[in-house]
């Protein structure tokens, strides 16, 4: 908790740092090396071992979903089915590829894809789905899947909150077709910035790699061994979004960190639902917090009370909080009629109200929290 102004400030979500990542950070400045080598290959190393297949780091969680996509094969005329209630990376990952997403609505409970609605949207185009795990939740994956497979499309997972998280006793990631997070400043776990994808597909861990470096065929192992790629060959379009030696220290240190911040997070969420389940008018998230490890704590307000009324006045309280999310197909750049009827995320979206969650939150800021929330409540 920070002191602004003589004021208690209790931040929605912030990087949670040791001297650990900085000494990290200072070892790779002194080496002088500061692009992709031996710390983004230990990294890799680490997280591999962490999910038990193999994954692949890039510069950031927006990069891994479109990297999949290439790698997937989904390109321009294709169409990806996606949840409107996300954050517009996901959004803005498929329509990179010059593939088109199909805004579908979410599940009433877990607010994660509702793949029955997705079905009604099916069409020829069709070639993948992309289930956001909402908050850390991953909602109905079994029956998605399920769906998938019926129906030939590639599931990439946009697993950007969910890092840690277990379904049926397996860590998200650690199944499935392809999975990809995001370690930007505030996720589960940081490397300032960065991602990665995760996946068993042979082939498109041969793209990612490539396509991750301008498509330069096999510079990543020249990175790996200190040496660079000076006569190459490019077989398809590729993008600067592998990770930095500086990026990868920091996720090194914050990878061996990851149980007690992980652990943490379970626990202040566990009070936040002990303090406000019974409340008539605050509804949070139906979640098991010993399978999930949330990113964000997200609660329903619902009227007659006044979600932007009450977000100012926790404000004045020094209580910051957050909107996840404002849904996509309601911003112009993928706004479609077609795709208007949406009726759980237009109902539901003006009630969310995201709290404060991070590792360096107390107790004591929780039941702070919860207090003057249940006073604007009553």
């Amino acid at each position: 908790m920070a002191i602004i102004n003589n004021k208690k400030e209790i931040r929605l979500s912030k990087s949670c740092l040791s001297d650990r990542e900085k000494q990290a950070v200072m070892g790779v400045l002194d080496r002088g090396f500061l692009g992709m080598g031996n710390e983004v290959q230990q990294f890799e190393k680490d997280l591999t071992s962490f999910f038990g297949r193999q994954a692949l780091c890039v510069a950031s969680g927006t990069a891994a979903l479109q990297l999949a996509l290439e790698a997937a094969g989904i390109g321009l005329g294709d169409e990806v089915l996606v949840q409107s209630l996300t954050y517009v990376a996901s959004f803005q990952a498929i329509s990179a590829t010059g593939a088109k997403p199909v805004a579908c609505d979410i599940n009433n409970e877990t607010f994660c894809l509702d793949w029955k609605d997705a079905e009604t949207r099916l069409t020829s185009k069709t070639k993948a789905i992309m289930p956001v795990h909402y908050s850390g939740g991953v909602g109905f994956l079994d029956e998605i899947y399920e769906f998938a497979n019926k129906h030939g499309l590639r599931v990439i997972e946009d697993a950007a909150h969910a890092f840690g998280t277990k379904y049926q006793d397996k860590k998200v990631g650690g199944f499935g077709d392809i999975s990809c997070f995001s370690f930007d400043g505030i996720k589960n776990i940081t490397s300032g910035e960065g991602g990665c994808i995760v996946t068993d597909d042979k082939e498109v861990l041969r793209k990612v790699r490539n396509a991750r470096l301008l498509g330069v065929d096999k510079d990543t192992e020249k990175r790996y061994a200190g040496e660079r790629s000076w006569n190459f060959d490019v077989e398809f379009q590729g993008w600067r979004f592998h990770m930095s030696n500086i990026m990868a220290a920091i996720g090194i240190e914050q990878l061996k960190r990851f149980p007690i911040m992980a652990n943490t997070r379970q626990l202040l969420a566990i009070k936040y639902d002990a303090l406000l389940l019974e409340h008539q008018s605050i509804h949070p998230l139906n979640h098991n917090y010993n399978e999930i490890v949330p990113h964000i704590y997200v609660v329903r307000i619902f009227k007659p009370y006044d979600r932007n009324l009450i977000q100012s006045k926790l404000l004045e309280k020094g209580i910051q909080t957050g909107i996840h999310y404002q849904p996509n197909h309601k911003l112009s750049f993928y706004y479609n009629q077609s795709n208007l009827s949406l009726p759980i995320t237009d109902s539901v979206h003006s009630e969310l109200l995201t709290l404060p969650l991070h590792p360096d939150l107390t107790v004591q800021d929780i039941k702070f929290i919860c207090n003057n929330l249940k006073k604007l409540c009553q």
